[in-house]
């Protein structure tokens, strides 16, 4: 979809295209929210699950003060079982919107008195508008002064192995540093998401990585395959856009009533949030560099078994086809240790398997970025596609994507143990 300036025009045509509430106003303001948040706003993925959590979360809180068969996220409100979730659903994601992102209050009103005409008038919507209210100022009340857009400057390093900005992008910048300073969501404490960081300059394992991705993640390589270039590009759309996609794809298929809908985009979303949180901490732990500097630069590694190219160019680089109106491919400017993308899918899928029960969970995904649709039988399916798609697109050694995985794993498990549980009754 493609979203037009914030001007009457982009009024009318999000009032337009909200349409009557559907069946499920909790993935209808879903929609909303990956509209604000990443087409208007265009917060990058990291910042961008921030607002998610904050918007599903308190959704969730909204709509299971009513359903009450599970424990709210924060201090749960005062519903009445026949309040209307509907109402609640659509109050606390227009209130946690409009208060995210002020100027953006016209369109997100506009398409909030559309979905509020169509729940009956009456009690049970009046109450409803209050529980979302509640829940929504709950959040935000939560979420202040929580180290968001907080100070924070990077500190680039000269010596082998630390990182520097790239020879593609020497101008580039980390957009959200600060992201390593937010306070969790879920997690005690940041520290306790450390990871193992990269493998020792002189070792092996590195030597080992860094010929792999200096074959198949090259710009022009002869060992990837058309299938696996595909791959690499689909997952290089905004991680938040595309995984919000598929929970309204999966929660259609999978026929979820609207509680159960909140639960999940609320599970996914914290979890990805903190993963993020955790993953950017580590990131500016490490330091350390991309393989393009690495590869060029292998001639300071102290590695005999590494060899410099210094004109090596990942795929990922401004001259590779993207869809049509989809942004370059470049080597992200911030470091490489731990992978952004595996940190958020381990915590997204691990989730998914939690929440399902299972891992044959069969779904199919567009990706706005390569222009294609990839299919997948099982939850798992994905996350062995990420972990190689960023070898494949020359930005992640295999080891930043483990250790990835290993936290975003680590957060979807806390949850799982201190988050969400079913009431007993």
């Amino acid at each position: 979809m493609r979203h037009l300036p914030l001007t009457l025009a982009t009024v009318a045509a999000l009032a337009a295209s909200a349409g009557p509430a559907r069946a499920d106003t909790v993935t209808d303001w879903n929609e909303a929210a990956s509209t604000a948040i990443v087409g208007v706003a265009k917060q990058p993925p990291p910042v961008a699950i921030l607002s998610f959590a904050m918007v599903q979360g308190a959704v969730y809180d909204a709509v299971e003060a009513i359903d009450g068969r599970y424990r709210p996220y924060l201090a749960g409100g005062h519903a009445r079982r026949s309040d209307s979730e509907d109402a609640a659903a659509a109050t606390a994601a227009y209130r946690m919107l409009a208060g995210l992102f002020p100027d953006q209050q016209a369109a997100l009103q506009a398409r909030y008195d559309t979905s509020l005409a169509a729940i009956p008038a009456g009690p049970r919507k009046d109450r409803g508008i209050t529980d979302g209210a509640v829940a929504a100022a709950a959040m935000l009340a939560a979420r202040a002064d929580d180290g968001r857009f907080g100070p924070f400057t990077p500190v680039y390093g000269t010596a082998p192995g630390q990182y520097r900005p790239t020879p593609q992008n020497p101008l580039a910048k980390d957009p959200a540093p600060w992201v390593a300073n937010v306070r969790p969501f879920l997690v005690g404490s940041v520290d306790q998401l450390q990871s193992a960081g990269p493998n020792p300059l002189s070792s092996r394992a590195y030597a080992r990585e860094f010929n792999e991705i200096k074959r198949v993640g090259a710009l022009h390589s002869t060992t990837r395959t058309p299938d696996q270039t595909d791959a690499a590009i689909f997952w290089q759309e905004n991680a938040w856009s595309l995984y919000n996609r598929a929970f309204r794809t999966l929660a259609a298929e999978n026929h979820l009533s609207p509680a159960d809908s909140a639960r999940m985009l609320a599970m996914t979303s914290l979890a990805g949030a903190d993963a993020a949180i955790g993953c950017w901490h580590e990131k500016y732990r490490w330091n350390f560099w991309r393989p393009i500097t690495a590869i060029r630069e292998a001639d300071t590694d102290g590695n005999p078994a590494t060899t410099a190219d210094p004109d090596w160019l990942p795929l990922f680089d401004p001259s590779t086809p993207v869809a049509p109106g989809a942004p370059p491919l470049v080597t992200p400017a911030f470091p490489e240790n731990p992978s952004g993308h595996a940190c958020a899918t381990a915590a997204v899928i691990t989730v998914l398997q939690q929440f399902f029960g299972h891992d044959r969970v069969p779904f199919s995904l567009h990706s706005n970025e390569s222009g294609t649709t990839r299919s997948f039988t099982r939850l798992s399916d994905v996350l062995k596609e990420v972990i190689n798609a960023r070898v494949w697109a020359g930005i992640h050694f295999r080891t930043a994507d483990h250790e990835g995985a290993k936290l975003g794993e680590t957060v979807a498990r806390y949850e799982h143990r201190h988050y969400f549980q079913r009431v007993n009754r």
